[in-house]
């Protein structure tokens, strides 16, 4: 099947990125979120990335009217029934996937394929609303996603390889490579993760370090990028939280609790970077 149109549903961090990388590589992407405001701020992030890549690649300089111009920025759910191909990226939360996939389901062309980044949530579970289980799988991108070259792919129980062969086309054509896991809540990544930020944060809770000490000691000691307090900023404390609450619930074990400390900062609002404070300050 030939990809022309990708519908990408949710225009925060993860779904500017996925727009972004698509109309790089000469997709025409449907954007679509609840609000013109978050589209709005999406159009201006995807232009703002765009002007900072040129600035450190003079060689490969990006024109980003022509970006935009590959991206139909939507609040309406009826323009998907052109896209051959969906990433959704929507809130952890069940109720808001369930509704969304329910919706897509009646709309998009029956060929369509549904690929969910999520987080933690079971793919299996997702496909289960749907009338087409087989075309449903799990692309976990990483953030910044323009710039980082693999994802975690999820087969769901249905999945087809059909499916997996056309996810992975795609993804090619976006300049990336996948590594294909089994459907568990939290996947690989994010089930080990979570685990290490949520573990992280109970040790500042414990004032046995601060963030910047425990961030130097994976930085110095293991030779991370980021820290694992970092990380939680980059990704967003509330889907920290959203993500380490499904698997404290699909598992049933208490390893997988939230920090207390967590959900206060989720409840102040302090949500990393996105929102300018997290354990760091971003102002």
């Amino acid at each position: 099947m030939e990809i022309k149109t990708v519908g990408v549903i949710g225009a925060g961090v993860m779904g500017i990125g996925v727009s972004q990388n698509l109309a790089q590589t000469g997709h025409q992407v449907i954007l679509l979120d609840v609000s013109d405001e978050i589209l709005e701020r999406a159009k201006q992030e995807i232009r703002n990335n765009i002007r900072f890549q040129n600035f450190f690649n003079k060689q490969n300089q990006s024109d980003s009217n022509n970006i935009l111009d590959r991206i139909n920025f939507s609040t309406d759910y009826s323009v998907l029934s052109k896209a051959e191909f969906i990433v959704e990226n929507a809130t952890e939360k069940w109720n808001i996937k369930k509704n969304i996939y329910e919706k897509i389901d009646l709309i998009c062309p029956k060929e369509s394929v549904f690929a969910a980044n999520t987080s933690a949530i079971s793919i299996t579970r997702i496909a289960s609303v749907t009338k087409r289980p087989s075309q449903v799988l799990g692309i976990h991108f990483m953030n910044p996603v323009p710039m980082k070259p693999m994802v975690e792919m999820i087969r769901g129980y249905h999945t087809s390889d059909e499916a997996i062969a056309i996810a992975k086309k795609l993804l090619a054509q976006m300049g990336k490579e996948c590594i294909l896991v089994n459907d568990s809540p939290g996947f690989v990544s994010n089930r080990v993760l979570m685990l290490t930020i949520n573990e992280a944060i109970f040790l500042l809770q414990e004032q046995v370090a601060s963030a910047t000490e425990v961030d130097r000691i994976f930085k110095s000691c293991f030779g991370h990028k980021m820290g694992p307090l970092e990380t939680a900023d980059l990704i967003g404390l509330d889907t920290i939280l959203f993500s380490i609450e499904v698997l404290y619930e699909s598992f049933n074990d208490s390893k997988y609790r939230p920090c207390s400390l967590l959900k206060k900062m989720v409840d102040a609002g302090l949500y990393g970077r996105k929102s300018g404070q997290g354990f760091y300050s971003y102002s």
